[in-house]
């Protein structure tokens, strides 16, 4: 196979946004999830949030869950992807979950997509380029979510104090007794009062009697329906065959190790270091010029922090709060991973059509989803991108910002 090494910064926008998408859907479902919608079946008897909630807690977890899933992605606009793509445009799959480990298949038909992790690795693999990514895993993952510890799980009270905390900053619905692939759930609204951006709604269901998460969404404000979902049409709970984990990429696959942070990787024999934060300081650590004004498309700044991306350091400057908030994350700019130049009336970036726009005569790239906007571009020897659940209008303003 051929190598070659990258740290989540330059892997393409393509690839990047598609895997974290999957990836997100996985972590915030912890140990199964879907999004299917309520049918005929059996539903648990009516429980106060709390309740319900402290009950899905306290249950035991079960020994390894099998499912066929739907993936539905619509964060990018099927006219701007060129082909079948099962991770963009989404597929139907399979689901596999035991302790410490998880395979998630997408079929198509160029082939099927696969995120596989376990022990202290994980890999994904794009059909469409034949490419393999691997990278790994923080240390807890061998044992978390499948692991309680009595002394761990809180009491009903404690449940009814966070649920309260929540509502302060959220509108939280009663557990609605539902049914999920023919399990009796309850489901769970959740909706931002305030700074939320482009972001509408969470919606979570999970199973009555094992507290399985078993319906998860995303949506947009304003949307009936959801931007990100995995959807269950069959689930069963039981041991779950090693042999179902035992899969390997394709030989000829091309392999791109990835940084990630936290991974088990790192090097942690010099131990933690204080974050570097501040203008002042920041400025001082990077090799570039920063540029982090007091505010930014209205918004004033909340933090600076020195990020290390393993090639060298880097700034993390945040406006505003919650996620209707921006990002600016800049960099020295990398000749060998350059921004590609426009190409007609978009930039073609690994299978999806990238619209691009000008940022004070500079050409940026510009990923306009339901739930935010991307802005990626370079000038004067620094490499930006500007990212929050806002318009594209505000995101642009905030380029011409900096």
């Amino acid at each position: 196979m051929n190598r070659r090494k990258i740290s989540l910064r330059t892997i393409s926008t393509r690839h990047l946004i598609a895997w974290i998408a999957v990836i997100i859907a996985v972590a915030v479902g912890g140990t199964a999830i879907a999004l299917a919608a309520t049918g005929n079946g059996p539903v648990p008897p009516p429980k106060p949030l709390a309740t319900a909630a402290h009950d899905a807690l306290a249950a035991p977890v079960p020994e390894g869950v099998t499912a066929r899933v739907s993936f539905t992605n619509h964060l990018i606009s099927s006219s701007s992807i060129e082909g079948s793509d099962p991770i963009l445009s989404g597929a139907t799959g399979r689901l596999w979950l035991a302790p410490g480990q998880v395979r998630l298949e997408l079929q198509s038909d160029r082939g099927d997509a696969q995120l596989v992790a376990g022990g202290k690795s994980f890999w994904v693999y794009d059909p469409r380029s034949n490419t393999v990514y691997r990278g790994a895993l923080p240390e807890e993952w061998s044992t978390q979510p499948w692991q309680k510890d009595q002394k761990d799980i809180p009491s009903l009270d404690q449940v009814k104090s966070f649920i309260s905390r929540l509502m302060e900053h959220t509108s939280v619905s009663g557990a609605a007794p539902t049914d999920v692939a023919g399990r009796p759930t309850y489901t769970v609204r959740v909706s931002p009062k305030r700074n939320a951006g482009l972001i509408g709604a969470g919606e979570l269901a999970w199973d009555a009697a094992n507290g399985v998460p078993l319906r998860i969404g995303v949506y947009a404000k304003g949307a009936s329906s959801p931007v990100l979902a995995l959807s269950v049409t069959h689930v069963s709970f039981g041991p779950v065959p090693s042999s179902n984990f035992d899969v390997s990429p394709p030989p000829d696959a091309k392999v791109v190790e990835v940084d990630t942070p936290g991974g088990q990787k790192q090097d942690k024999s010099s131990g933690e270091h204080a974050p570097v934060t501040g203008v002042d300081a920041v400025g001082k650590a990077v090799s570039f010029t920063l540029s982090a004004p007091d505010t930014l498309a209205g918004m004033q700044r909340t933090e600076v922090r020195l990020v290390n991306t393993g090639k060298g350091n880097a700034a993390l400057v945040t406006y505003g709060q919650g996620p209707g908030g921006i990002a600016v994350f800049e960099q020295a700019s990398d000749p060998n991973h350059p921004i590609p130049s426009p190409q007609g009336e978009g930039d073609h970036h690994g299978g999806v059509d990238l619209p691009t726009v000008s940022i004070d005569g500079v050409q940026a790239q510009e990923l306009a989803t339901p739930l935010g906007t991307g802005l990626r571009f370079e000038r004067a020897g620094v490499a930006y991108v500007v990212v929050g659940s806002v318009a594209p209008a505000t995101a642009e303003a905030a380029a011409r910002g900096l």
